[in-house]
């Protein structure tokens, strides 16, 4: 272990101490003229300095540099490069916004309520960015020292509550959308594997004999051999098209620009990370009997300490290196291992560049993200899929639905019907990837969050995905029905052993009861209600259908017993039954309600109801219901 960096202290190892006379940095330095000028520096070692005195207002400086200070300081919340440019952006804003308007507030004591809600409302800027700049600068203000240098209706105005501006969600791809991406980047990152292995190979042969090199091929492979071995690409002086052809020579050693789009895109699919982790994985790793690689990657936006993760990825066979994350870890490493010797960088992503504005020589070699993540804006994944041989395709879309008989416009253009070339980005593969994952592991939200919280996954990823909320809906719905037809199974079963539940939807009289089918003495019973339970008739008590015994089973159990009588005079009070049963459904959980109430709804609403017309019971339902007398079958402090 060093004496730098995380883990250079421990027992017997003192933290080390800064030299006799050390003073602190001023946490705001004056700059030349007397500006104040606000220093960043991040949990990645990324710097920064904003200059206060740039912006107008200067009455407002001072406060401005203390609430800069208060948000990307060593104590403050802001610890990325990005997250620092939009707290600056959104400064700048408020300040030249102040600038423009009558009365001008010069100093902060002269602010009001106006001045802030005029800046929220703004015309020159999108609700989403009102919205940003509004959180960002209650967020710098919210200080006890600095609010307090504020009017008190001006702070309230910042501390209202921000309705979000809705967004576009951002789906993912279907699935056949993901096999074609998927098999495109491995098939491009294993032709970068091939060249760059071939052009390794042919090195190697003119170290250890360059007569065995094939004629044709060795002039090719004496300049590879200076390049291996100084690093640089020899200009090519009479070529006419100098830069690609340099770039071309160089691929056979070296990983480029247009290799990044393909290798990174199979990178997050294999991973199922995003692409800022991706654009940071380190190249000092730790390997795991041959089988796993173990290495610390960054996942920002965590909060100060939470930034970095130990994760182990499988490395697999040799021949299925592009298939899992340790095999397609290590390949890039293999790729990047000459331009990460010359560059010295801790980052795996290392690569040559064509040299411009005095990048020559050994310089062309570079860490593209290591100072600024968005350095690599030139990893166009959406050109590599439409440009390549055989362009990556989104699905077709759907056909538009027209109206009958509706005549087309004679100038109106036709919609295109021709293939897309799929639109590649980092979220959207993030998206699918964690999706796929989730589909593969039934749905269950903790077992299926890998580098986010459950709540963060359903919200960024599933949610907004079209098709996991159509999956979403098949899985429910199925659930629904099985469990739907498990609770008529066991209707069913009881009714095998208990008999049928005789239903009588046309008869109320004792004469009509008694032409149905009863006897003389249990139709004049029924008429009376002499026979009524909670919610139907029972024409034996004392004689249960299985033990001959009496009745000791819930009023719940009579839907499936063969002593059940059911007449008109009853459906009102199974119409408050169901009722009941669904406000219940929305208190409980599906297992629950469905074991607890399912046989009965079901044989209600299947069995019971079916035998009364439509009409009937719309009519029924139009009048009021009685109490749906739940506590007869539980007692009210057991009721969920």
């Amino acid at each position: 272990m060093t004496r730098r960096g995380r883990g250079s202290t421990g027992p017997g190892r003192p933290s080390h101490l800064p030299p006799d006379g050390y003073e602190a940095p001023a946490p705001i330095r004056k700059g030349s003229g007397g500006s104040l000028i606000v220093d960043f520096h991040g949990d990645d070692n990324r710097r920064a300095s904003y200059d206060v005195g740039e912006l107008p207002m200067p009455g407002w400086h001072p406060l401005l540099a203390e609430a800069l200070l208060m948000r990307i300081g060593p104590s403050g919340d802001i610890r990325t490069l990005a997250g620092t440019k939009t707290s600056w952006r959104a400064l700048g804003s408020w300040a030249r916004f102040l600038a423009k308007t009558f009365p001008r507030p010069d100093v902060p004591e002269e602010l009001t309520r106006a001045h802030v809600d005029a800046f929220h409302k703004r015309a020159d800027a999108s609700p989403r960015t009102r919205y940003s700049d509004m959180l960002e600068m209650r967020l710098q203000f919210e200080d006890n020292h600095l609010k307090g240098r504020l009017p008190a209706d001006a702070w309230d105005a910042f501390n209202r509550r921000l309705p979000k501006p809705r967004s576009e969600a951002v789906g993912g791809y279907s699935t056949g959308e993901l096999d074609r991406l998927t098999a495109a980047a491995r098939a491009d990152t294993a032709r970068i594997v091939r060249r760059i292995r071939a052009g390794e190979e042919l090195v190697r042969q003119h170290a250890e004999d360059p007569g065995q090199v094939e004629p044709h091929r060795r002039e090719l492979a004496q300049t590879l051999a200076g390049m291996a071995a100084t690093g640089e690409v020899p200009q090519l002086v009479f070529d006419l098209d100098l830069r690609q052809r340099r770039a071309d020579l160089a691929s056979h050693l070296f990983l480029t620009w247009r290799d990044l789009a393909p290798l990174m895109a199979l990178l997050a699919l294999v991973t199922e990370r995003n692409g800022e982790t991706l654009k940071e994985l380190p190249t000092k790793h730790r390997i795991l009997e041959d089988r796993a690689v173990e290495l610390v990657v960054v996942k920002r936006r965590r909060g100060n300490k939470k930034w970095f993760e130990t994760v182990t990825w499988e490395i697999g066979p040799k021949e299925r290196e592009l298939h899992t994350p340790g095999g397609l870890y290590l390949l890039l490493l293999e790729l990047t291992a000459r331009s990460s010797e010359i560059c010295g960088s801790s980052l795996a992503f290392c690569l040559w560049r064509n040299g411009t504005r005095g990048i020559e020589g050994r310089d062309e070699h570079f860490a593209p993200f290591e100072i600024d993540l968005n350095d690599g804006g030139r990893i166009a994944m959406s050109e590599w899929a439409a440009t390549r041989p055989k362009p990556v395709l989104a699905d077709p879309p759907p056909a538009a639905k027209t109206k009958k008989n509706q005549a087309k416009k004679p100038d109106e253009e036709p919609a295109p019907t021709g293939p897309t070339p799929l639109r590649v980005t980092f979220n959207q593969i993030k998206t699918s990837v964690d999706a796929r994952r989730t589909k593969q592991l039934g749905g269950h939200l903790p077992s299926s969050a890998k580098s986010n919280t459950a709540q963060t996954l359903f919200t960024n990823y599933l949610e907004p995905d079209e098709a996991t909320r159509e999956w979403g809906e098949e899985v429910i719905t199925d659930a629904l029905a099985d469990a739907e037809q498990a609770a008529w199974d066991a209707h069913a079963t009881a009714v095998g052993r208990r008999g049928e539940p005789t239903v009588i939807p046309d008869a109320e009289s004792p004469e009509q009861l008694e032409n149905a089918g009863l006897s003389a003495q249990t139709a004049q019973d029924l008429a009376d209600g002499e026979l009524d339970t909670a919610w139907t008739a029972c024409e034996d008590h004392e004689h249960h259908p299985e033990t001959g015994s009496p009745c000791g089973d819930s009023f719940l159990d009579c839907f499936h017993c063969g002593n059940c009588l059911v007449t008109r005079a009853h459906l009102p009070r199974l119409l408050a039954l169901l009722d009941a049963l669904g406000t219940l459904r929305e208190r409980m959980s599906e297992d629950a309600w469905w074991r607890r109430y399912g046989p009965a709804w079901v044989a209600v609403r299947r069995d019971i109801l079916a035998k009364f017309t439509p009409a009937y019971v719309k009519k029924v339902r139009q009048q009021p219901l009685p109490d749906a007398l739940l506590d007869l079958v539980e007692a009210p402090w057991e009721q969920p």
